[in-house]
């Protein structure tokens, strides 16, 4: 099967709702969240088509950093479409769409490297819970980017724009504590499986992954300690979820990349 045909589907599914919802927040274009979320389904079906032919011609899970970012975004905008039906989430289709495309666009043109994967079911379940829980975090970072924002304006009561184009603080700061307690349940069980199933990481180079991840996993829970015992809110909450999440992006494609750059292991 052509691949490329998909993939020029998918991006420009991925750009059209990316910025329909742009337009939203600017105030320029009403809401439509149904064609927004059309676009988001047409585009995943077509970005399924991609990510299936990498896997399949890999015939393993195991990737290259250009894949790996191509299928993490892939569960990202899968989670966030089905997210958007229950929760108000849809806002963070302006960001993450279009990252989602350009994803695409790094998998169809750079190399596909991969390493063997030697998957047992306890290491299949460290795997999926790993890309599950950054792909939830990843919805987490532009939610507290737009809750970062939303709280600015407020306080300079500037209440027009974006401020009226997103749901109110209260929801958005739920909705977030919501997306890092699924996030962290997910993180804690890739870290126990990891630590379990992954023999010897010091010789597969995982360490510093293993030790950013922790980190992260560290800043979640004292961000979540902080909201229940101080109640933590608003541009802090914005930035212990920023903080967290930058260290696992570092620890997901800084790992990665050590493997594949640093160490040649390919």
């Amino acid at each position: 099967m052509q691949v490329l045909p998909f993939a020029f589907l998918a991006i420009a599914f991925y750009l059209g709702a990316g910025s329909w919802q742009s337009l939203v927040l600017l105030r320029r274009v009403p809401a439509r969240p149904v064609l927004v979320r059309g676009l988001g389904l047409l585009a995943v079906a077509c970005h399924t088509v991609v990510v299936a032919s990498a896997l399949r011609e890999l015939g393993e899970v195991s990737l290259g950093i250009s894949a790996s970012a191509s299928l993490i975004s892939w569960l990202v905008a899968i989670l966030l479409v089905l997210t958007s039906f229950i929760k108000p989430v849809l806002s963070a289709a302006a960001g993450l769409f279009p990252l989602a495309a350009l994803t695409i666009v790094l998998a169809t043109e750079l190399p596909v490297g991969s390493h063997p994967a030697g998957l047992t079911p306890g290491i299949m379940v460290h795997v999926l819970t790993s890309i599950l829980a950054f792909a939830l975090f990843a919805i987490a970072a532009v939610q507290a980017m737009l809750l970062a924002r939303q709280n600015q304006a407020l306080r300079r009561h500037h209440t027009r724009g974006l401020v009226q184009s997103l749901p109110p603080l209260t929801a958005m700061e739920r909705v977030l504590f919501e997306l890092i307690w699924a996030g962290m349940i997910l993180l804690t069980v890739s870290l126990i499986s990891g630590m379990l199933f992954i023999d010897n990481m010091f010789a597969q180079h995982l360490v510093h992954k293993t030790v950013l991840s922790l980190a992260a996993w560290v800043i979640f829970a004292a961000l979540l300690a902080g909201r229940h015992f101080f109640g933590w809110r608003g541009a802090r909450a914005a930035r212990w979820t920023l903080g967290g999440c930058l260290l696992l992006l570092l620890a997901y494609f800084g790992s990665k990349f050590a493997i594949e750059v640093v160490f040649h292991d390919v």
